[in-house]
């Protein structure tokens, strides 16, 4: 295949061709001559293949049309006539990335196999979803991801029945008793997410930067706006964003690009060209409709712009916002990221240390927000003091001036510098590398056609700012940046008491009073429509017209690099031989048997707080900086593993994670060993910064990612694990945490004095395994340079896990949404486990409960999970409702007691069960998982015997494991957090707890 600049092939010219040793390939710049579609090709020998269209989607104003189309579009089209082609994907296909996003002023569909056959079917299914949707025919698509009124009353109004419901809608609205509601997806998504008050500031910061662009709105959509949204409009912003002129296209990996390109060509480009240019639609003035302008703002100085928000009190924060200049300035953009990181990236960083030293706020963060066509920095205070708002701007730059001014230690940003590199040779986006490409390369290609690889590229931006680095280049873009900024913004988020959902109470009794009975029978006929089209089921001939892979196209289990236990080195190693990229990972496992129950908390404090402070040999700024420089990563933190047969039987362990280039082994062994054996304890303080940080975060998480904080807690009423995880970071954390900080004056001492005696007991030898991956060089080096620590513990056996007890609480916490969970311990009804358990819960994830809780109910996510180690449980995500859910829970153990999937249905739920199994992972990821394997008593043998157990998941076998979920459910283990409103109406009996002002 000929891909030189200028040659023709399939309806395409290539513009361009360069090698990028970033991505170890070449990178291909293609235009569809027909279209106007623009194709990004970066060929490389990953398997791990990935396609992804992307649109330019500036926001008009705060309705989220383009969030609430990311979503719509997905709900069937013309080819595959189906109600949730996307959720049939994730059932049936080999996806390693399956997924949509909205962004500020772009929307992009990404997917990703290691199966050719399944990207090709993926891209299919993708592409007929944007360009050929169903939401021109089944306006209660929109209804269903946007919003829509419900009757809060039971009015069973049928749509061929209207004298019946005239008569029940009539009366109850004269009576009161049928009120509206409103329900959507997207509108109950954001919701949950606008109750963060971070996402508030900086939207808020945003839209003062910006106050005349696309970029003054929220793309997501805002709970006040969504409903403004009309069905017309909505489609009218599909018509008039998603054309292929107006779409970006990239494709990645290991792939048969001649076939590709053919195939994108005759099956959608050259068609779907033709198609628009026949069907040109117009705006009310006659005008052809065009996307909407994203233009650069004028610079603007936005001082004490202030925002009222009904939250709690800790969560008072605010920010400043520099714009830095426009997207096409990337080596400006990649300085100002590594100036950020090496002034505010730690609690030693001169910036941040100032802020907090000024007592300001409890926290103060910074980071660069890119991929918008005027790129700005952030810093950011959260739990404001009172004064610290109005002092925030004095402080930042009178630093900033001294630090320009000869101050900046050139060192700090050397080693930030360093961690950087770090990060892009590690490539571990978390996600496939194709869809992290597709997005890093939309943030200077969407703005400039011809930029499409520039924010691909490091190597040289990286050999600039080394050299310019002594000429003082970081000192002038403090003062450019900061110092000098005439486009900047001032933003206070101030908490307020009142009715968060005044404004939604509002909008409805002012709808409700402009209502006649006819209209509340409307309402109701529309909403049974709707019922009866997300509980229909497709038709089996639109179900065919999906592409589907057998249980044949699985192939064999990928090779696994292998890892063993070594005796004869040092102290007992696991010894991995996975391929890293020239990294060496260490990680060392001390057992937490020599520590009691009650002095779990401060273990965890003592992971805190490692490395944040001084040593014997070093003080807290320079070891900061050395770690920065020299170590890709170290983190201190405990994991408990579980055996799978025996609740009882547990092996916690206090983990020090640590990674680093290979040139930097030296500094792997010393580094860690150094901070492990010497760290001075002393300086209470800082130990008090940290402290409040985590309890800030923790604070946020409760509110935004209620559901993770809700099983955790679930899982202490039944599993001693789960009540070693409580005292060590869940809500019992959260409550030692909250007491030890409201009377730390009298026991810092005491505190200092216990995270010194758990060092000394903790990190010995003859309590540690260590897991190493790196050459046989490196780990021979590692040994020399004193990887062992050379120390034998003292203490006895102290842990005595208490019995889990049943509480079953509702957290009240500032959000506007739910997060319910309910489950118990599996092998308490001697319920063995298999790889059937997986396709299982992939059955009830993807179809029973997105259709439940998810696509009827509102919810922006539910799910089942259950694990080789006895834990089950059900979890609703950013959920309007709460008694409603738990009803769905209940009835799992039904729908899947009947289940009767057709044949290639049930292949569908077994492939994807088995591709999420096999799913490609980086060497820390690989390292990791083995490594739990290992502690948890799980050999390589037992794994491959539970993907076979997959591969011959039959649906009678699914049937058979309705009756231990029905027990499951029987024990009634329930844990919520959420709206107070939503838990104070439920009838479910819940404890309930007021926990951040308990």
């Amino acid at each position: 295949m000929d891909l030189t600049p200028g040659s023709q092939l399939h309806g395409f010219t290539v513009r361009s061709s360069e090698p990028l040793s970033e991505i170890d390939g070449t990178a291909y710049v293609l235009d569809h001559d027909k279209s106007g579609a623009q194709l990004l090709y970066l060929a490389n020998d990953d398997t791990n293949k990935a396609f992804s269209i992307a649109f330019k989607t500036p926001p008009a104003d705060d309705t989220g049309v383009f969030h609430i189309l990311e979503h719509s579009v997905l709900c069937g089209s013309d080819k595959f006539p189906v109600k949730e082609p996307f959720v049939n994907l994730l059932k049936s296909s080999m996806q390693t990335f399956l997924n949509a996003m909205t962004f500020p002023d772009k929307t992009m569909y990404p997917v990703a196999s290691t199966n050719d056959q399944d990207l090709l079917n993926l891209t299919d299914v993708y592409l007929d979803a944007v360009l050929h949707p169903a939401i021109y025919r089944k306006r209660a698509i929109f209804e269903q991801e946007g919003w829509h009124y419900e009757l809060s009353g039971d009015v069973e109004a049928a749509a061929g029945d209207s004298v019946a419901g005239d008569a029940v809608a009539a009366t109850e609205a004269a009576d009161g008793s049928a009120s509206l509601v409103l329900n959507g997806v997207v509108y109950n998504e954001m919701k949950g997410a606008l109750s963060d008050p971070n996402s508030v500031l900086y939207d808020e910061l945003q839209a003062a930067l910006f106050p005349d662009t696309a970029y003054r709105f929220e793309s997501g959509g805002t709970p006040r706006a969504i409903p403004d949204l009309t069905y017309e409009q909505f489609l009218e912003e599909h018509r008039r964003h998603y054309r292929l002129d107006n779409s970006y296209l990239t494709l990645y990996g290991d792939l048969d690009a001649d076939a590709m390109l053919a195939f994108l060509d005759e099956r959608y480009l050259s068609p779907v060209a033709d198609e628009q240019a026949a069907a040109t639609s117009f705006d009310a003035e006659g005008a052809p409709l065009a996307p909407h302008p994203l233009e650069k703002q004028a610079p603007v100085v936005a001082l004490g712009v202030t925002r009222n928000m009904v939250t709690a009190p800790e969560n008072a924060c605010a920010g400043l916002g520099y714009v830095i200049g426009d997207a096409g300035e990337r080596t400006r953009i990649v300085a100002v990221d590594i100036l950020l990181d090496a002034i505010m990236g730690s609690n030693e960083a001169p910036l941040k240390r100032a802020l907090l030293d000024a007592g300001l706020a409890a926290d103060a963060q910074a980071f660069l927000a890119d991929s918008v066509l005027q790129p700005f920095a952030v810093m950011q205070l959260r739990g404001l003091e009172d004064d610290g708002a109005a002092r925030f701007r004095t402080v930042v730059e009178e630093n900033l001036r001294a630090l320009a001014d000869g101050g900046l230690d050139r060192t700090l940003v050397e080693a930030s510098l360093s961690r950087a590199e770090f990060v892009m040779r590690e490539r571990d986006f978390g996600m496939s590398d194709g869809v992290a490409l597709a997005m890093s390369a939309l943030a200077g290609w969407l703005y400039d056609d011809d930029a499409a690889t520039s924010y691909l590229k490091y190597e040289d931006d990286f050999a600039f700012l080394r050299s310019a680095l002594e000429e003082g280049y970081f000192e002038q873009l403090i003062r450019e940046v900061f110092l000098e900024s005439t486009h900047l913004a001032e933003v206070e988020i101030v908490p307020v008491d009142g009715d968060e959902d005044a404004y939604e109470e509002a909008r409805l009794s002012a709808a409700e009073a402009s209502m006649a009975p006819e209209d509340f029978v409307r309402v109701a006929d529309e909403e049974a429509a709707l019922r009866r089209l997300q509980e229909e089921p497709d038709a089996p001939e639109a179900l065919a017209t999906l592409p589907r892979l057998s249980v044949a196209d699985i192939g064999a289990a990928p090779v696994e690099p292998p890892y063993a236990l070594v005796e004869d080195a040092p102290v007992p190693t696991l010894r991995h031989d996975a391929p890293t990229r020239g990294i060496a990972y260490a990680y060392r496992y001390f057992d937490l048997d020599r520590v009691a129950f009650d002095e779990l908390p401060y273990v965890t404090v003592l992971g805190l707080v490692l490395g944040k402070l001084g040593t014997a040999r070093h003080t807290a700024s320079e070891l900061d900086t050395l770690v920065n420089g020299k170590l890709g990563n170290l983190t201190f933190f405990a994991e408990i593993y579980e055996d799978a047969a025996d609740p009882s039987v547990l092996a916690p362990k206090f983990v020090v994670s640590s990674s680093a280039l290979t040139e930097n082994v030296r500094e792997l062994a010393e580094l860690p060993r150094e901070i492990m054996l010497e760290t001075d304890f002393s300086d209470a303080s800082k130990i008090k910064d940290v402290l409040q940080q985590r309890r800030i975060g923790m604070e946020q998480g409760f509110a935004n990612a209620g559901h993770a904080s809700a099983m955790a807690h679930l899982a202490s009423y039944y599993l001693p694990a789960g009540v070693v995880r409580e005292q060590l970071g869940g809500v019992g954390f959260y409550r030692f945490l909250k007491k030890l900080l409201a009377s730390w004056d009298e026991r810092a001492d005491d505190v200092v004095a216990r995270l010194a005696d758990l060092a000394q007991r903790l990190f010995a030898d003859d309590a540690l395994i260590l897991s190493f991956t790196g050459s046989d060089e490196d780990y021979e080096r590692f040994w020399a340079a004193g990887g062992a620590l050379e120390r034998t513990g003292t203490g006895e056996a102290l842990l005595k896990v208490p019995a889990p007890v049943k509480r079953n609480e509702a957290f009240i916490v500032p959000t506007d949404v739910c997060y319910a969970a309910l489950g118990f311990d599996r092998r308490a009804f001697d319920a063995d486990y298999t790889g059937a358990w997986q396709v299982a819960a992939r059955a009830l994830s993807y179809d029973y409960l997105w259709n439940e809780v998810r696509v009827k109910g509102g919810a922006y996510g539910a799910g089942f999970q259950t694990a080789r180690t006895g834990n089950l449980r059900f979890y609703s995500y950013r959920d309007p409702h709460l008694d409603e859910t738990l009803e769905r829970f209940a009835g799992a153990s039904a729908w899947l007691a009947a289940f009767d999937p057709a044949d290639d249905e049930m292949e569908g739920y077994v492939v994807s069960t088995v591709a999420g199994f096999d799913t490609p992972l980086k060497a820390r990821g690989l390292v990791r998982r083995q490594d739990g394997d290992f502690f948890g008593g799980r050999t390589p043998e037992s794994r491959l015997e539970t993907r076979t157990q997959m591969i011959e998941t039959s649906a009678e076998q699914l049937r058979g494991l309705a009756r231990p979920i029905a027990r499951a459910v029987e024990e009634n283990d329930v844990c919520v957090f959420g709206n107070r409103d939503i838990i104070e109406a439920s009838s479910a009996d819940l404890d309930v707890v007021d926990l951040l002002n308990e």
